[in-house]
């Protein structure tokens, strides 16, 4: 039995959104994570009762990414924090409209060694507390992803693990591997400690320098440890492939194969 692999419309950024879906639905695709990003996501609030009710119509379920770009719950500013809060609780709803499962939420990051990281972390909690307030009685899960690498990540592998011990299991973990490579984690190590709020990996590659999210196998990475773990484990956990704007469709199919030769359903 073949192993359910999510595409992230991330490699079609700024194109229409119901086309979008249509593509990645011929290119194999058994979920969909929607990124709420670019041109077409402008008026966001204005599209969600029409397209939510379209969305419905796929033969395929979603998860969320709200947008990546200029958000910061953890920003030294604090009207930037507020509206980073804003967006996310409108993705959160827009989530719950659509019966997505999981919505992605990035903790935040420190872009100055002159900010203390400690601050930073506690912010990052309390607004994903009340994320959670929102999400819960929608039946919405916060998938909180690792982001940020050369010294602007919130988190050391550690402390990424033991971030949520203290908040609701309506969070989970999202392990972006490309960011973790980028920070030099131990990627198998991390999720053992993280499996059992494992929510979601964000599969893609990288040749160490840069958040370049290529196609598995066109990078550095280590692929056999990162599914030995998986397999061995018993980890079922929701895989996105997650490939840069322009990336051609095939290489959705192909990663796709690659997972299903090599993860094992549980």
């Amino acid at each position: 039995m073949n192993k359910s692999v999510t595409y992230s419309d991330l490699l079609l950024l700024n194109n229409d959104v119901l086309t979008n879906i249509h593509q990645l639905i011929e290119y194999g695709a058994d979920k969909i994570e929607i990124m709420m990003d670019g041109g077409p996501w402008n008026e966001m609030e204005e599209l969600f009762e029409t397209l939510s009710i379209e969305l419905k119509k796929f033969p395929v379920s979603f998860s969320i990414h709200p947008p990546a770009w200029d958000i910061n719950l953890t920003s030294e500013n604090k009207a930037i924090r507020e509206v980073s809060f804003t967006e996310y609780k409108k993705a959160i709803e827009f989530a719950g409209m659509i019966h997505a499962d999981h919505v992605v939420i990035h903790p935040g990051f420190c872009f100055s060694p002159s900010f203390n990281k400690k601050q930073a972390q506690l912010r990052a909690a309390e607004y994903i507390k009340r994320l959670c307030e929102v999400a819960r009685p929608l039946g919405v899960r916060l998938a909180i992803e690792n982001v940020g690498y050369k010294g602007n990540a919130l988190f050391n592998e550690r402390e990424f693990a033991s971030f949520l011990d203290e908040i609701d299991e309506t969070a989970g973990y999202l392990l972006d591997v490309g960011h973790a490579q980028l920070d030099g984690w131990d990627i198998p190590e991390v999720i053992r400690m993280v499996k059992d709020r494992l929510i979601a990996l964000h599969i893609h590659d990288n040749l160490g320098e840069a958040d370049e999210h290529l196609p598995i196998g066109t990078g550095k990475m280590d692929w056999s440890k990162i599914i030995n773990t998986l397999n061995e484990n018993g980890i079922d956990c929701e895989l996105i492939l997650e490939y840069a704007p322009g990336t051609s469709l095939d290489e959705l199919r192909i990663g796709k194969e690659f997972l299903n030769q090599r993860v094992f359903v549980c």
